[in-house]
């Protein structure tokens, strides 16, 4: 298995096909803890799978997955989304923990290597994310990762049947350095 970047207990690599019935599974037992949270139903069948990564073909969108560094298994995903180069080198991110792997801090490790990654190889500059605000597990999450509340936006996204409100979170190249 290669890895963009390890550390301790997980590991950061790219998503691709061979993933399908891992994730698939994953996606399944966490429907509903992910129902509230994510835009759009999970993504059980093939095809499905096949249109979520076709997404990342282009230069607008990156496909990541946490892994434990000893098994491989599968324990978060990640994505780097709308990246926009020239002066702004920037985008957001789009993350998910499952049922069975939350309140390890699997995903504080993973985003953190998914945030070195992000500035150094992908020589971005900001991270954007946006979360609603009753999602306390995933406000405290971005917090412990580095990220600093910056803005509110009403009725930001579509998710579970309704238009939601999110806070906007982000973190710079410079909110890093000497960490």
């Amino acid at each position: 298995m290669i890895y963009l970047a390890e550390g301790p207990r997980v590991a950061l690599r790219y998503i691709s096909l061979q993933d399908f019935e891992e994730l698939a599974a994953l996606h399944e037992e966490s429907a509903e803890l992910l129902a509230r949270w994510m835009p759009g139903p999970p993504i059980l069948t093939y095809e499905d799978f096949e249109r979520y990564l076709a997404r990342f073909d282009g230069p607008l969108n990156e496909g990541f997955l946490i892994c434990l560094r000893d098994t491989g298994a599968i324990v978060g995903r990640v994505n780097v989304n709308h990246i926009i180069r020239g002066t702004h080198q920037s985008a957001t991110i789009g993350y998910s923990a499952y049922a069975t792997t939350t309140g390890r801090g699997y995903m504080t490790e993973g985003l953190g290597l998914l945030v070195g990654h992000a500035f150094e190889e992908m020589e971005l500059h900001r991270l954007e994310a946006n979360i609603q605000p009753a999602n306390t597990a995933s406000l405290r999450l971005i917090e412990r990762v580095g990220f600093q509340r910056e803005g509110y936006s009403p009725n930001f996204q579509f998710i579970d049947g309704a238009w939601r409100d999110h806070e906007r979170w982000a973190i710079t190249v410079e909110m890093t350095l000497g960490s």
